[in-house]
């Protein structure tokens, strides 16, 4: 039987993420702590709050995001950011500090950002398919396998999942059906909805440290993901081939339940969304 293998959450988003045992669903399905805050370019008349200002400072529009070093105090509510190339590191509080936060991150853009915060779901990538992201453990490995020198934890932290489960290669893809149907499974004793494959973006193509682009990523995934793709996913929705990962839904009564590393995973009958 699959299980939870770990979490991971990325507290602020595009940045680098962290190892938790467990995380809260909360109110619109994301992981507590997940994407709560995101950093926008700053607009003359934005002021710090819950809605973006301006667009997402990421990884698609901005490629210094990938040569900034993030760490994470959770417990404190702490980040502690530098140049991955450079020994120098400043902390800071996420809320009481924010300020001091937001001139270090515009310096080191070069230009003003804001940080704005959301705790009721964060900034998810996919706002109708918005709950936690899931991959298995050999998924990471058989795709690190098709390239030269990236092994499953590079892999990783290019895809960004939030759940990685201990299950064999793209067992994952089970957890989606046809368009318009949701394949439900139980993580413990809370039910998610899995959707669809992910669409992937130009951000996995791209060594995490460097931003430098690996040649013939994307021709190499969509070469072999076609090669590879078990019988048990639904080719519905592969209009191409750069989809991995499966993103979720929340059912109304799982908001508030925790999931923990070690969770059995089981799956049931896919159903009309």
């Amino acid at each position: 039987m699959a299980q939870l293998e770990s979490i991971r959450v990325y507290p602020i988003k595009s940045l680098d993420g962290v190892t938790v045992s467990e995380a809260e669903i909360v109110e619109n399905g994301g992981l507590s702590w997940d994407r709560r805050y995101a950093i926008v370019e700053q607009s003359p008349k934005s002021a710090t709050g819950a809605e973006p200002s301006g667009r997402y400072v990421n990884g698609k529009r901005e490629r210094r995001v990938h040569g900034l070093e993030a760490t994470y105090d959770l417990e404190r509510e702490t980040v502690t950011v530098g140049e991955r190339d450079g020994d120098e590191r400043h902390t800071f509080h996420l809320d009481l500090d924010r300020d001091g936060l937001t001139a270090w991150l515009s310096e080191f853009f070069g230009y003003p950002v804001d940080l704005v915060r959301d705790d009721e779901g964060g900034f998810p990538d996919d706002t109708d398919a918005s709950g936690p992201t899931v991959i298995s453990t050999g998924t990471l490995e058989a795709v690190a396998g098709w390239y030269s020198g990236i092994d499953a934890v590079e892999m990783c932290r290019r895809l960004r999942p939030n759940l990685v489960l201990d299950a064999p290669a793209f067992w994952e893809d089970r957890l989606y059906e046809a368009p318009g149907r949701v394949v439900p499974f139980d993580l413990g004793a809370t039910t998610l909805q899995g959707v669809n494959p992910c669409q992937r973006c130009v951000v996995p193509t791209r060594d995490p440290d460097t931003g430098e682009s690996t040649d013939g990523f994307r021709e190499t995934f969509v070469e072999r993901r076609a090669a590879t793709l078990p019988e048990w996913a639904s080719e519905d929705w592969f209009d191409h081939y750069f989809r991995l990962m499966v993103n979720t839904h929340v059912p109304d009564a799982s908001q508030g339940a925790t999931l923990k590393a070690g969770d059995a995973v089981t799956v049931g009958e896919n159903r009309h969304q």
